[in-house]
């Protein structure tokens, strides 16, 4: 296992959940399988997962809720399973930390590509044990703008002086918006360079990471520009 990425699947379906093990073990996973939010608890707490894909609906302790709480331990990624596209669990899935989501049902090489888009966003190995860089797009140094200071060597950042802790997906973003600062990126642009979408995807996504992100490096320094996106006050 040691050499494989490891993912965290809590799913109370039991269908899904052996379905799903062994679509991802097929493609060079190791899996840990679930079937509550406890058990899924103690289980990433016990395995320190690479990666925790986190059904919305289980017992005991909801994917929600789980999320929250590996979210106060750990910068691991996450990936919720929704039944419904539209469902409100949806936005709280990812207020509560999350980094991406599927819609079920979903099939198996999406979800796989899903997981390989995130883990090369946080430099992990992906089931085939290679590990990829995150964000090499972006010049290194110290960029700064106004308080906020941005080590894209480091991969730190400081306001007024203090260290802000940023999950990996919220400094991809962050690092985009400060390779280009003062220029609007759009929602779909974000998608494509953030989260990997070499297609249209849900940009709900972008728009509650920005907006957790403004919650921690200061709400005026990244500006909304109404149907167009958004962008990093110079």
């Amino acid at each position: 296992m040691a050499d494989q990425t490891h993912v965290l699947f809590v799913e109370d379906d039991d269908v899904i959940r052996e379905a799903t093990q062994l679509a991802l073990e097929r493609d060079g996973f190791a899996v840990t399988a679930m079937p509550d939010g406890l058990s899924g608890l103690a289980a990433f707490r016990a395995d320190r997962p690479d990666i925790a894909l986190l059904d919305v609906m289980v017992p005991g302790l909801d994917g929600v809720s789980l999320c929250r709480r590996i979210r106060d331990e750990s910068t691991v990624p996450v990936i919720m399973l929704s039944a419904r596209a539209d469902s409100i669990d949806v936005v709280l899935g990812l207020e509560a930390g999350a980094d991406d989501y599927v819609t079920k049902p979903f099939d198996g090489a999406v979800l796989v590509a899903r997981i390989r888009a995130v883990l090369r966003r946080f430099g992990h190995a992906s089931g085939n044990g290679h590990a990829e860089s995150g964000a090499d797009e972006v010049a290194g140094g110290v960029l700064t703008f106004g308080d906020l200071e941005v080590d894209t060597d480091g991969m730190e950042v400081r306001r007024a002086g203090q260290p802000v802790a940023l999950t990996p997906t919220e400094m991809r973003l962050l690092l985009e918006f400060s390779s280009a600062p003062g220029t609007v990126l759009s929602r779909d642009k974000l998608l494509e360079r953030v989260w990997d979408y070499g297609w249209g995807g849900d940009t709900r996504v972008v728009d509650v990471h920005v907006q957790r992100l403004r919650q921690k490096i200061g709400q005026d320094r990244i500006e909304t520009v109404r149907g167009f996106g958004y962008k990093l006050k110079a």
